[in-house]
């Protein structure tokens, strides 16, 4: 090696351990952790929504309770998938809690615009549904203090499922957007996944009896 490479690997040498010894100074000072697709895990919700620090938003919001299993195997690609029910903190299994019912399953999260101006339409669908339609909202965010409270502030009572690492969405290949609803048919096949967003029950009916092949209300 001759000496201006020798010279050169040395200067590089000192300036990568000068760029090391500065990183670990500056996370030991408290500067946050590097984020990105390796750092960030999801979870289904934050350390802080504890049973307790729940319990207060859980009798706000008031829902009602999340379905359970009527007796079949649910739609194949969401078996195996667990995930919390907001209302009361209980395990729902997804596969079953849905089989044998026509689903509206609404894919929403706190801090979405849209989502909050289409889930009183999606309560108002269900009213007129009746027993016709099971309508099931997905809460996709950690945070489940703040879907509570979201919520309580719109007077919906609708069953909610807290999904923070969005299983659902990813088994039934929904795109990364909000809202999205997919419809699901007694025997668990899909009908449609609709990703857009609603304003009014007319609107929903409409785009749920399309996806289920047929018009009027589902049978």
């Amino acid at each position: 090696m001759s000496a201006s490479a020798r010279w050169t690997f040395a200067v590089v040498a000192v300036l990568a351990a000068l760029g090391v010894g500065m990183a670990t100074e500056m996370r030991q000072a408290g500067d946050p952790a590097p984020t990105g697709p390796a750092a960030q895990q999801p979870r289904e919700h934050r350390d802080a929504d504890t049973p307790q620090a729940l319990a207060g938003p859980r009798r706000k919001a008031d829902l009602p309770p999340c379905p359970t299993a009527l007796g079949g195997a649910g739609p194949d690609v969401l078996r195996g998938i667990v995930v919390e029910c907001a209302a009361d903190g209980s395990p729902v299994e997804v596969a079953p809690a849905l089989a044998g019912r026509v689903v509206v399953l609404n894919l929403w999260a706190y801090w979405c615009a849209p989502c909050a101006e289409e889930l009183p339409a999606m309560a108002d669908y269900q009213r007129r549904s009746g027993d016709a339609v099971t309508v099931v909202t997905v809460h996709q965010d950690e945070n489940e203090t703040a879907a509570l409270l979201r919520m309580a502030e719109l007077g919906v009572r609708l069953p909610v499922l807290q999904d923070g690492r969005r299983s659902i969405a990813a088994a039934l290949g929904v795109p990364n957007v909000m809202p999205a609803t997919v419809v699901l048919r007694r025997d668990g096949s899909v009908g449609g996944v609709l990703a857009q967003s609603f304003t009014t029950a007319d609107q929903i009916e409409a785009a749920v009896s399309s996806a289920l092949g047929r018009s009027g209300a589902p049978r």
